[in-house]
């Protein structure tokens, strides 16, 4: 992994080259003190900490001190161009920092937002964070499971289940655990050749582990998974068992058509049928893939074969808009995985960052007035 740079050949080389050439002439001509302003242009949840963490490494590297006033704490909500933080200090230590703390900020707070809703949305569930293989690089893979960990302090706060941790070991810290989770993946399950075969490998490699079993390889999703409860009762007895949906969008699960799927939801949830707001929430409630009723059918089966501590993971597109429709149909939910906090339009994670004072006189470019310190612009 390329670590974040802390030299100052290293920042120039990831700068932009004006920011470069504004802190030779800074230093040629004189220093000033400056703030500047950080903003986004969208609502977001504030998630700072690790834009903070490289300034204050960077201002320890040369010599400098940094003041940074965090406006928003961690956490909290940030509307739409309110300043985030403000960071005071030498122009010429600062100038050629902004093209990568902004690289740090601005899509942590998107995806803190995402993950907040989605938690918010289904409080009854847990969450387990899965962004890792969808990131470009490890910087991108810390910033995200950071960011979910943010958001979902932010809901737990408000009485979510929320984040319960993730699927690999570098970033668990985030959410407090040592290590990541999950037990298989496709592949293993096409090497073994069934799905109970390859539930049978798990068990003996990793004994007295908990087991998650994918059940849609052979697009047997019932039929394979009430054998896999039905060769380890015990297990699923004790609540050790978790059947992962996984099913893609290219086809129902195993004995759902669109009437059954209506069917399904007919008996648990009928309301949801008649308060669909759009296609895409339609789909959600009774289509393809990993639906609303594909979920109440799983449950309806595993319960009818006497296998109710058996959990329900779900995974496949679950972002906040089918989180939202899960809740709605009350679908009987125990984990989600996603990585569908990631911000889907990254142009909406651009964070800005303008200098509002020099020397402790408040000064902006026209237009960014709002920028300026409440105090400042009463006095103007």
């Amino acid at each position: 992994m390329t670590p974040t740079p802390l030299h100052d050949a290293d920042i120039a080389a990831r700068t932009d080259a004006y920011f470069n050439r504004t802190r030779a002439i800074v230093s040629r001509f004189g220093d000033r003190r400056v703030t500047y302003a950080v903003f986004l242009r969208r609502p977001v949840v504030s998630a700072p900490a690790l834009m903070v963490e490289w300034l204050e490494a960077v201002a320890k590297a040369r010599g400098e001190t940094f003041e940074i006033d965090l406006v928003h704490p961690e956490g909290s909500w940030v509307g739409a161009g309110e300043p985030v933080v403000y960071i005071t200090g030498s122009f010429a230590a600062l100038a050629n920092l902004e093209t990568i703390f902004l690289q740090k900020i601005g899509a942590a707070c998107v995806a803190a937002h995402n993950a907040f809703q989605m938690c918010m949305a289904l409080p009854n569930a847990s969450f387990l964070a899965m962004e890792a293989r969808h990131c470009a690089g490890a910087e991108m893979q810390e910033i995200m499971a950071y960011a979910a960990a943010v958001g979902s302090r932010a809901a737990q706060a408000e009485g979510a289940k929320g984040f319960v941790g993730n699927a690999n070991d570098w970033t668990a810290h985030y959410f407090g655990a040592t290590h990541g989770y999950g037990t298989m993946p496709h592949a293993l399950i096409g090497y073994a050749g069934s799905t109970l075969r390859a539930a049978e490998m798990f068990v003996e490699t990793f004994p007295g582990e908990n087991l998650t079993v994918l059940v849609d390889y052979f697009g047997r999703e019932v039929t394979d998974g009430l054998a896999v409860c039905r060769h380890f009762a015990d297990l699923a007895r004790e609540g050790r068992i978790a059947v992962r949906l996984d099913t893609h969008g290219g086809r129902f699960m195993e004995g759902l058509d669109p009437q059954q799927s209506y069917a399904v939801l007919e008996r648990h949830a009928p309301g949801a049928l008649r308060r669909y707001r759009s296609q895409a929430e339609l789909n959600y409630l009774i289509g393809t893939g990993v639906s609303s009723a594909a979920v109440w059918r799983m449950r309806e089966v595993l319960d009818q074969e006497g296998f109710e501590r058996v959990r329900l993971i779900v995974s496949s597109g679950f972002g906040v808009e089918k989180c939202s429709v899960m809740a709605d149909s009350h679908a009987p939910i125990d984990i989600v995985g996603t990585g569908s906090f990631i911000p889907e339009r990254w142009s909406e994670t651009y964070a800005t960052a303008d200098i509002v004072a020099y020397d402790g006189q408040p000064l902006v470019k026209v237009g960014r007035e709002f920028l300026l310190r409440t105090a400042q612009r009463d006095r103007g």
